[in-house]
C-alpha cells in the first residue's frame, strides 16, 4: 500500500551525468509501489536560491533535500521525495527539487532546457525561485519557458493538431508558482499596496511596439501568460541575518525571521490545499506507476535525441495499462467462475445464467483500469480472451460431466457386467432377464444427482459400446424362436436412431444458445462501452470549459492592457478549441 511508503529522505529520480539524464531504478521502483494518487510538486530556479529549504519545509522536515553552504550548485539531476499528503488522506506528494539552472561549472544550458521541460510535464504544480524583485533580468533569466514549445510535442505529427501550441500545452500544463526570495521591496505598484499576485500581473504587462526590444520583453511574459493562466505569487523577506544562512537547515524557527515564517507558511499552506492531483487529460488520475512510467517515456526520448511527446507518453502508457487491464479482467472473471461456477452443472442454459454477471464483472474491470483504447484494440483482445474462456469452461463441464458419468457408469454396471462374465444370462430366458436387470440399473442411475448435462450421452454411449452382449444374449437365447428374435431387434434400432435424432437436436439447440450469448456477449460490450466514452466526454467537455475559462480570463486582461491585435489572436484560439475540440490524447 501506498500508506506503507515512508521515504527517510530524497532519492535521486533523474541523474545528470555527463550532460546525460538517466532516470534512476531506485526511485522508479519507489514509485510503482505508490498505488495512490499523487500531488507533484516541482521547483525550479537559479542555483543557490534556497530551493531545497522551501522543498523540506513542504516535507514536513527540517532537512532532508541537499541546501549546500557554497556558491556551488548542491543538487543534481533531479531529487524526489514521496511524502503522505498532510492534507489529503489516500494521496502522496510527490516532491520534486532540481539542481540550480544557469551553473557557470556546466557551461552548456541545454541541459537546464530539458530539466526545466521535464518538472513541467511531471508536476501538477511548477515552482518558479528566484531572488529579490521580478524585473527584466528575472525574466530574462527564465527564458526556457519561452523554448518550452520548441522542446515539447503534443501531438506526434505537426498535422494533427490545428490549434496553437498553447491551447493544447494549457490542458496539462501545472499551475505556476513564482516564489521570490529576499524580497526587500514594499509590494507597491504606483504608489498603491497591492499583492503579491497582482505584483506579478504588473510585471506580466506588456508594452506596445513592434521594434526587437520590444518583442524580446513580451516574448517571455506572453509566454508565461499563455502557458500558465493560472499562476500564485509568493515574496520571503530574508530568513536570517546574513551570517547564519549557511546554516539555515539548522537554524530554529524562533531563529528565524517572523515575517519569513509566516510568509513560508502561507506558501506551503497554498501548495497542500490547492496543488491537484496529476491527471492526464480525460480526468484520469495519475499515481505511482503511471508517473513512473512518464518518467520513462520521457527521459528515453530525450536520451535518443528526439523530443519529449505529450500524445506518445500517454499512448505508452495506455498500452502498458491496457495490457495489464485485459489480464485483470480474465483473473477476475477466471477467479469468480472458479469459486460460483460447480462443475458439472445440469444443463448449458444454467451454465450461460452463471457466466454472464460474471462476464459483465470482467469488463465492468476492464473499463475502470483502461483508459485511451484506441479503436478499441484492447476490448476487443478481452471479448475474444473471453468467449474463448467461456469456451473451455464449457468443455471443462462437459469433460467433467463425462467423468463422472464414466464413473458412476462402472459403479453401477460393474456388477451387471460381472454376471455375464460368469453366464448369468446364458439360460433361457437369460435375455429378458438381462434387459430387465439393464432397465432397473439405468432408473438408479438417472435418479443419481450431480451427473452434469453429460448423462444421457454417456448412457447412450455405453449402451452401444454393450450391444454386443445384448446381441449374444439374444441370439442365444434358446426359448425364444427366430421369429421373435427379429421382432426384438427392431424396437432396438428405433430407439438407437431416436436417441441419435435427438443427439442432433440437443447439439443445434446448444449451438443456437452459444451464438445467442455471443451476441448478448456483444451487447454488454456495447453498452459499457458507450457509458464509459458518455464518461470521458463529460470529463472532456469539463476539460474543454476550464482551458476555455483560463484563456478568456486572459483574453480579457489582454484587452483590458490595450493589446487588441494578442486579444484577437487568443479569441481566436478559443473559437477554434469550441469548434474542434481539445486532442483528447494530451496530458
Amino acid at each position: 500500500m501506498a500508506s506503507e511508503i515512508h521515504m527517510p529522505g530524497p532519492v535521486c529520480l533523474i541523474e545528470n551525468s555527463d550532460q546525460q539524464l538517466v532516470a534512476n531504478q531506485e526511485a522508479l521502483e519507489i514509485l510503482s509501489a505508490i498505488k495512490q494518487p499523487v500531488v507533484v510538486v516541482a521547483i525550479v530556479g537559479l542555483y543557490r536560491t534556497g530551493k531545497s529549504y522551501l522543498m523540506n519545509k513542504l516535507a514536513g522536515k527540517q532537512n532532508g533535500f541537499s541546501l549546500g553552504s557554497t556558491v556551488q550548485s548542491h543538487t543534481k539531476g533531479i531529487w524526489m521525495w514521496c511524502v503522505p499528503h498532510p492534507q489529503k488522506p489516500g494521496h502522496t506528494l510527490v516532491l520534486l527539487d532540481t539542481e540550480g539552472l544557469e551553473d557557470i561549472e556546466k557551461g552548456d544550458n541545454q541541459n537546464d532546457c530539458w530539466i526545466f521541460a521535464l518538472s513541467v510535464l511531471l508536476s501538477s504544480t511548477f515552482i518558479y525561485n528566484s531572488i529579490r524583485t521580478i524585473n527584466q533580468q528575472a525574466m530574462g533569466q527564465l527564458h526556457y519557458v519561452t523554448e518550452l514549445s520548441n522542446l515539447i510535442k503534443s501531438k506526434s505529427s505537426p498535422e494533427q493538431s490545428n490549434l496553437d501550441d498553447s491551447a493544447t500545452f494549457v490542458g496539462f500544463f501545472p499551475t505556476f508558482v513564482w516564489t521570490l526570495r529576499d524580497f526587500h521591496l514594499d509590494l507597491e505598484v504606483n504608489g498603491k499596496p497591492v499583492t503579491a499576485d497582482e505584483y506579478l500581473e504588473n510585471a506580466l504587462g506588456l508594452k506596445t511596439g513592434t521594434d526587437e526590444k520590444t518583442k524580446s520583453f513580451n516574448e517571455p511574459r506572453l509566454c508565461i501568460r499563455k502557458f500558465f493562466p493560472k499562476r500564485r505569487c509568493f515574496v520571503f523577506d530574508r530568513p536570517a541575518q546574513r551570517k547564519y544562512l549557511s546554516k539555515l537547515e539548522t537554524l530554529r524557527e524562533e531563529d528565524l525571521s517572523d515575517e519569513f515564517v509566516e510568509q513560508v507558511a502561507e506558501c506551503t499552506s497554498y501548495i497542500f490545499s490547492s496543488s491537484d492531483v496529476k491527471t492526464l487529460s480525460g480526468g484520469i488520475t495519475v499515481n505511482g506507476p503511471r508517473l513512473q512510467n512518464l518518467v520513462l517515456t520521457y527521459v528515453n526520448a530525450i536520451r535518443s535525441g528526439e523530443l519529449p511527446c505529450m500524445e506518445n507518453a500517454v499512448l505508452t502508457l495506455a498500452q502498458t495499462e491496457n495490457s495489464a487491464a485485459v489480464q485483470k479482467a480474465i483473473k477476475h472473471y477466471e477467479e469468480q467462475m472458479n469459486q460460483k461456477v460447480q462443475l458439472p452443472v445440469e444443463t448449458l442454459q444454467e451454465l450461460l445464467d452463471l457466466h454472464r454477471p460474471i462476464e459483465s464483472e470482467a469488463i465492468e474491470v476492464f473499463m475502470k483500469n483502461s483508459f485511451n483504447d484506441v479503436d478499441h484494440k484492447f476490448q476487443k483482445e478481452l471479448g475474444a480472451l473471453l468467449d474463448a474462456k467461456l469456451d473451455a469452461f464449457v468443455k471443462k463441464n462437459i469433460d467433467v460431466s463425462s467423468a463422472r458419468c464414466s464413473d458412476l457408469l462402472k459403479e453401477i454396471y460393474g456388477p451387471l457386467e460381472e454376471e455375464v462374465k460368469q453366464g448369468t444370462f446364458s439360460k433361457p430366458g437369460g435375455y429378458y432377464l438381462y434387459l430387465q436387470r439393464k432397465q432397473e440399473l439405468g432408473k438408479k442411475y438417472n435418479q443419481a444427482p450431480g451427473k452434469g448435462l453429460q448423462a444421457e450421452e454417456m448412457l447412450k454411449k455405453y449402451f452401444e459400446s454393450k450391444e454386443d452382449v445384448a446381441e449374444t444374449l439374444l441370439k442365444t437365447d434358446q426359448s425364444l424362436t427366430e421369429k421373435e428374435k427379429e421382432i426384438e431387434v427392431g424396437p432396438i434400432k428405433a430407439e438407437a436412431a431416436e436417441a441419435a435424432n435427438r443427439e442432433l437436436k440437443e447439439m443445434q439447440e446448444k449451438l443456437e444458445l452459444m451464438m445467442e450469448e455471443k451476441e448478448r456477449s456483444y451487447q454488454e460490450h456495447m453498452k459499457q462501452q458507450k457509458e464509459k466514452m458518455e464518461k470521458e466526454q463529460e470529463a472532456m467537455k469539463a476539460e474543454q470549459q476550464r482551458i476555455i475559462s483560463l484563456k478568456l480570463q486572459e483574453q480579457e486582461r489582454l484587452l483590458n492592457e490595450g493589446f487588441a491585435n494578442e486579444s484577437r489572436k487568443l479569441l481566436q484560439e478559443i473559437m477554434d478549441i469550441r469548434k474542434i475540440g481539445i486532442p483528447c490524447t494530451i496530458l
